[in-house]
């Protein structure tokens, strides 16, 4: 097995041979994923060496050092948080090795075509029809609030294949093309002013049926092993102290004193407090981690990621009082990512209402925690056993 000593070893011979100084971004990037750097824990061939996954901290810590780029993650968080761990449990070695490397690089990003108009919170009685013919798929529907699908070159993709069966039984999980003749990108614009969300009409789209991940049918645990990621890499994203929303604000309380009321000293002293335990627990959840796939206590912390934002970003309001309803761009934007730290406080509150949504809402993640955490009794549910074709909509 890789070990510290081997992985500072091949670093340094990566960074000899690769001058960070003098080798382009997309080239350096390139070289690091082919010698196993990106992510240590991926197999050989894949970008990584079959390492431990705490040993990554390693790598990039030296690579930062010698002022190596990164490959701008938060800009390809969908990509790699979602579609890379679903492609590599599931996707076949000529998928992989064709998926895998671009979107590590960042050449080729990613978006998500799960939720639908009419199933958001009960994805799975999602009506998007993919109908077999011949070799190919012919996918038609609609998708919504999809980050990223204006920039994006790949989806990835579930679709009802087999309405005669129970809703989640009948489900097949592609990835899509974007570029391909029948989708069609449409900006959601949002309370922000900005359209960082779209909804994507998908007319008489043919994917290749070498373009499906897992088998035909059992497209739903497919999806989970993505909803499982997507909720860790929202709410368990590696912070420094102070890092996320309760920096801005902590820093204003430091640097404005005449702001100061016992009131919202003890509030911001308990939302501290909160955020880094919430912190530190995401940490201990990376640990987990290491021992295999993330599992429903993902669900818990990007509960905890929600409700923080949202009384973080009230209590700056209140703190700034006329400041905090300032809100500098109102503009029809089409941002590629977000960045909630480095806008007005009235942009963060505004906001952070939707993280009660993306990734799953909050009432849907409280079952999830209920029963597959604390192992409570499920809620009743009438359509189990019944046919999607007969389900009413």
């Amino acid at each position: 097995m890789t070990g510290t000593e081997e992985l500072l070893s091949r670093t340094r011979e990566l960074l000899a041979a690769h001058p960070p100084a003098t080798t382009g971004r997309l080239d350096f990037l390139r070289a690091r994923f082919d010698a196993g750097l990106a992510w240590v824990h991926y197999p050989e061939g894949l970008g990584g060496l079959g390492a431990p996954r705490s040993l990554q901290a390693v790598v990039d810590a030296e690579l930062e050092a010698a002022g190596a780029p990164d490959n701008d993650p938060r800009r390809i968080g969908i990509g790699l948080g979602m579609a890379a761990p679903t492609i590599l449990q599931y996707g076949t070695e000529e998928q992989k090795r064709r998926y895998l490397r671009p979107l590590w690089t960042g050449e080729e990003v990613w978006c998500q075509l799960f939720s639908e108009p009419g199933a958001g919170s009960d994805l799975a009685a999602l009506g998007t029809r993919a109908v077999r013919e011949g070799d190919d798929w012919v996918v038609n529907g609609q998708k919504v609030w999809t980050s990223s699908a204006h920039v994006a070159r790949w989806a990835i993709l579930i679709a009802r294949t087999d309405p005669e069966v129970p809703k989640h039984r009948g489900i097949t999980y592609f990835v899509c093309d974007m570029t391909d003749p029948g989708v069609e990108v449409r900006p959601l614009r949002q309370i922000t002013g900005e359209a960082e969300f779209n909804e994507v009409f998908l007319t008489d789209v043919r994917i290749p049926d070498s373009r499906r991940l897992g088998a035909v049918g059992e497209g739903w645990k497919v999806a989970q092993t993505t909803l499982n990621n997507e909720r860790v890499a929202i709410g368990g994203m590696r912070l420094p102290r102070e890092g996320g929303m309760i920096g801005p604000i902590s820093k204003t309380w430091r640097e404005r004193p005449e702001l100061r009321t016992h009131d919202l000293h003890q509030r911001l002293l308990k939302l501290w407090v909160e955020s880094e335990v919430s912190r530190l627990t995401a940490e201990r959840l990376r640990q987990q981690l290491v021992a295999g796939q993330p599992g429903p206590e993902g669900a818990g912390m990007k509960l905890a990621f929600a409700r923080l934002n949202q009384e973080i970003s009230g209590l700056e309001v209140e703190l700034l009082g006329e400041e905090g309803l300032l809100y500098d761009d109102w503009t029809m934007r089409r941002p590629e990512l977000v960045d909630f730290t480095g806008r007005d406080a009235g942009y963060r509150y505004l906001r952070s209402k939707g993280n009660s949504i993306e990734g799953g809402t909050s009432e849907v993640l409280l079952n999830i925690v209920a029963e597959r955490v604390l192992g409570l009794p499920a809620e009743p549910r009438t359509d189990k056993d019944v046919a999607w074709k007969d389900l009413a909509r």
